[in-house]
């Protein structure tokens, strides 16, 4: 039994580490040293294991050595770490191995929960070293990790380590990684939660009026205590690190399956909503853009999704998508920048603030639902962002934080935006600024440069969900870029045989974020922790799921009906 529990804890470090074992023996001795003195060291578990009476016989299974890693999907850390976190790019692309080590040993306590297989992939060098032993190095790794690239799933072999080795693989302490900062965290909760649907705020009050604000604020302070109950979840039991984790131990392995599946397909529709949000601003800038091969002519709009997803498919074969993340920080600066531009057009520009508007328009309310409902699809990163604090404590206070600044640019955008237009207001309020102003340009082509550096990140935990689904000898090079390019191209089609970018969005906040941000947390915490939960929790989780499916049902119907309406 403890032999079993030992193995789980190991891990070979890769052939990029070696020149950092070294320093992570004393680390490894101390560990030794202190289990040795609680009478349950390495020397000990042969004999425990013959002797089960003995009350040291009780094996200790570390955090990090969760059985929860184990089932599919496994890259769902590695890749929401990925899509979350604000950092520096990888310094590897210089391609001089000193920089490349340099890099990676950044990069490595970046990433809390990596195994090192994974780690040494999204780290290659952009540009491969120049000398000659490099270059034989290099093959040398990628032809024993070809089958195993960005999946962790592959297992090592412990019988071709020595014995006398085995102790010194320990895995790392989960505190070696907890060091997201209060600050970092905040930073990067707004860059979850600031995404495209602060564009469709001012469409969501000419929905559903200016009632409509309230149902943004309820859910907003809804949203805010499911995080809660997301943070109480993963502490009450050992290993607990992702979603899919809670939903493990909320409903076994089905309950783990069906929350991957719904996070994956609402980081699926994001991508969608990208290609048609390109679509739109570049048609606006470009309106009479057109291609014609042979009979057949392709407008603005079609020409520039096709263009967008060239574009971006590039992006989703990169080894090294650090980079990416460093740019993707842009999407704070860019929902502020947009909110400064619109402001700027009505008081500056002199557009004004004159439409006064309808206070409740209740055929809209539905849609409005939906549209709010997305601005706080966050949840799916949420457990990622807790796991990785060095603080825990601060998690309620950083929500908080995260949500509360949020609200104020989504309000924000949707009074001035709807002041603005009125009636007028489209899905997106870039398309309704006048082309005749510089801040309309400098707001449209900040909207369009933010989802090129986010698409990527967006669909790469889908991708690397499916290529966990492989057979071994399947899992090369050539095979992952087929499936991430079939990704690509599959969410090109989608987003131009339904070009609604307001009713694609309602409905995926409807659904899916229904789901993930309201449901699912009341439902996992009341599944795991029933037995602990009070009375006012029990009443508030009821309640909340109770909107939740009613907002889902309603929601649903009227965005799907309004996108069969477009149709006919």
């Amino acid at each position: 039994m403890r032999s079993s529990v030992s193995e789980r804890s190991l891990i070979i470090e890769s052939d990029d580490d070696d020149d950092h074992q070294p320093q992570s023996q004393p680390s490894a001795a101390r560990r030794r040293r202190r289990r040795h003195e609680d009478g349950s060291g390495s020397e000990s578990d042969s004999s425990s294991g013959s002797d089960s009476s003995s009350p040291c016989a009780t094996p200790r299974i570390p955090p990090t050595a969760s059985s929860y890693t184990q089932q599919w999907p496994q890259s769902y850390r590695q890749s929401i770490d990925i899509l979350s976190s604000v950092q520096s790019p990888n310094l590897s692309f210089l391609g001089t191995p000193t920089l490349s080590r340099l890099s990676n040993s950044f990069i490595t306590n970046s990433f809390r929960g990596k195994t090192p297989e994974i780690i040494s992939n999204l780290v290659k060098p952009l540009l491969r070293p120049t000398t000659s032993d490099d270059r034989q190095h290099q093959q040398q790794e990628e032809t024993q990790k070809s089958s195993q690239y960005l999946l962790p799933s592959r297992k090592p072999s412990l019988q071709q380590i020595p014995e006398d080795q085995k102790p010194l693989l320990v895995a790392h302490e989960v505190s070696t990684y907890q060091k997201c900062s209060y600050t970092q965290a905040v930073v990067n909760g707004i860059n979850v939660l600031c995404g495209v649907g602060i564009l469709s705020t001012p469409y969501a009050i000419k929905q559903g009026g200016w009632v409509g604000l309230v149902i943004l604020c309820l859910f907003a302070l809804l949203a805010w205590y499911t995080g809660v109950l997301l943070r109480r979840c993963l502490d009450s039991k050992e290993g607990l690190e992702t979603y899919p984790d809670i939903g493990h131990a909320a409903f076994g392995t089905s309950g783990r399956i069906l929350i991957s599946i719904i996070l994956y397909v609402e980081l699926y529709a994001c991508c969608i909503e990208y290609l048609i949000l390109e679509s739109d601003n570049l048609s606006k800038l470009f309106p009479n853009a057109h291609l014609t091969i042979g009979n057949l002519t392709l407008n603005s709009h079609v020409f520039f999704a096709i263009l967008t997803t060239i574009i971006v498919m590039p992006t989703t074969w990169l080894r090294d998508l650090s980079c990416l993340s460093y740019l993707s920080a842009g999407g704070v600066i860019a929902s502020i920048l947009g909110v400064i531009c619109l402001f700027w057009a009505g008081a500056v520009d002199n557009v004004g603030f004159e439409n006064k508007g309808t206070a409740l328009n209740l055929p809209g309310i539905p849609i409005a639902i939906g549209l709010y409902g997305y601005c706080y699809s966050g949840h799916g990163v949420f457990p990622n962002i807790y796991s990785s604090l060095k603080n825990r404590n601060q998690f309620p206070s950083i929500l908080f934080t995260c949500i509360g600044l949020s609200t104020i640019l989504y309000a924000g955008a949707a009074v001035m935006g709807y002041k603005m237009f009125g009636e007028a207001t489209k899905s997106q309020f870039t398309l309704n600024l006048p082309e005749n102003l510089v801040v309309s340009k400098v707001a449209v082509w900040t909207t369009v440069a933010n989802p090129i550096t986010k698409y990527a990140l967006t669909i790469i935990p889908l991708a690397m969900s499916l290529e966990e689904l492989l057979p071994p000898n399947q899992q090369k090079y050539s095979n992952i870029i087929m499936v991430r390019s079939a990704l690509v191209v599959s969410t090109l089609l989608i987003a131009l045989s339904v070009p609604f970018f307001g009713l694609v969005m309602a409905l995926v906040g409807s659904l899916l974020t229904m789901l993930v941000t309201y449901i699912l947390p009341c439902a996992c915490f009341l599944a795991i922790l029933k037995r602990k939960a009070t009375w006012h929790q029990v009443a508030a989780c009821s309640f909340i799921i109770v909107v939740g499916v009613s907002c889902a049902c309603v929601g649903t119907y009227s965005s799907l009906s309004r996108i069969i309406q477009n149709y006919t």
